[in-house]
């Protein structure tokens, strides 16, 4: 059922625009979903859940683009109470899925009419509460600047929706050197793309990291290397202005230049190994870096010991945490 908000005369690509685009899919496919027979034509149920579980990209929009705008407006709401609904759906999909894995039907089949209860509750609230006091909030400007952050996040919608007015066409974040906001969070802060780091945070992200960092430029020459708490393998400022053939072992060093060789010349642009170090599983992988024109700009190697990561089993989720 279309409803008087989903009526209003909002420009194609608005991001309200695409979020009602989107509520008439969920709603088809709710219906649907809850017509099916799952006896007699599970795939068809299974196809139509999946479908409906890419609601994760509508959560995802909100939570990372369209909440955060708002809270910049003081109106936190959002983002305490919603996204929490956000996640008692998400849990309810994960138990379906669990369901299905152990072929009880019936039990998928009433799970998925409570995700669908859940979600049109949700629904609800969105176009009773959450979009029109949006609309009212935040500015065009804004919703530009929110429909930019769309494409890296995605929809459910087949087909992407077009840019909100004079937009230009989709920049990968890779190749966007676009300044995008003016607020500066310290004086001495610096912009990169996509925030503002004091050279003291920088140096505290690559300190925290947990993993070995080198960067070696286009000449072969290591320029800089992370100082972590616990580096895999050793590392001091003499290194800095090394050439990179000189870092290794002599039996590992022919490897290392045919690898940069190939990076150089665009052949290949990652390479992976791992081995038993100190009776530590270590991964190392180096990577071509290139500018927006494709130009070669180095490597950079990174070493992370991946023992404990291996043992891993099932899974420890956040409210888990103590």
């Amino acid at each position: 059922m279309i409803t008087e908000f989903q009526n209003m005369d909002l420009a194609k690509g608005h991001p309200i625009q695409n979020y009602l685009d989107e509520t008439l899919l969920i709603q088809s496919i709710a219906d649907n979903l809850i017509q099916v027979d799952i006896n007699n034509d599970f795939q068809r149920f299974y196809n139509l859940f999946n479908q409906l579980a890419t609601i994760e990209k509508r959560f995802e929009r909100k939570e990372n683009q369209l909440f955060p705008f708002l809270e910049q407006k003081g109106w936190t709401g959002p983002s305490q109470n919603m996204w929490s609904f956000h996640d008692i759906i998400r849990q309810i999909f994960r138990i379906v899925r669990q369901n299905i894995e152990d072929k009880n039907l019936i039990s998928a089949k009433h799970n998925t009419e409570l995700a669908i209860q859940n979600i049109n509750r949700l629904l609800e609230v969105e176009e009773t509460v959450l979009f029109p006091n949006a609309l009212e909030i935040l500015s065009d400007d804004e919703w530009k600047v929110m429909r930019k952050g769309e494409d890296e996040i995605g929809w459910m919608l087949a087909d992407v929706p077009p840019n909100f007015p004079n937009e230009p066409e989709y920049i990968h974040p890779s190749q966007d050197t676009e300044k995008r906001t003016d607020v500066v969070f310290d004086e001495k802060a610096a912009h990169y793309d996509e925030g503002y780091m004091t050279v003291e945070q920088v140096n505290l992200l690559f300190k925290t990291l947990p993993i070995d960092l080198t960067y070696v430029d286009e000449n072969d020459k290591v320029i800089f290397y992370n100082r972590g708490e616990e580096r895999v393998f050793p590392r001091s400022a003499g290194i800095i202005g090394r050439e990179v053939r000189f870092c290794h072992p002599p039996k590992s060093v022919d490897t290392v230049l045919k690898i940069l060789e190939a990076f150089r010349k665009g052949e290949q642009n990652e390479a992976s190994f791992w081995i038993n170090y100190k009776d530590r599983l270590i991964y190392i992988r180096y990577f071509a870096v290139r500018n927006s024109e494709k130009e070669y700009k180095g490597v950079v190697e990174m070493s992370q010991d991946i023992t404990d990561i291996k043992q891993i089993n099932g899974e420890r989720r956040l409210l888990e945490w103590n």
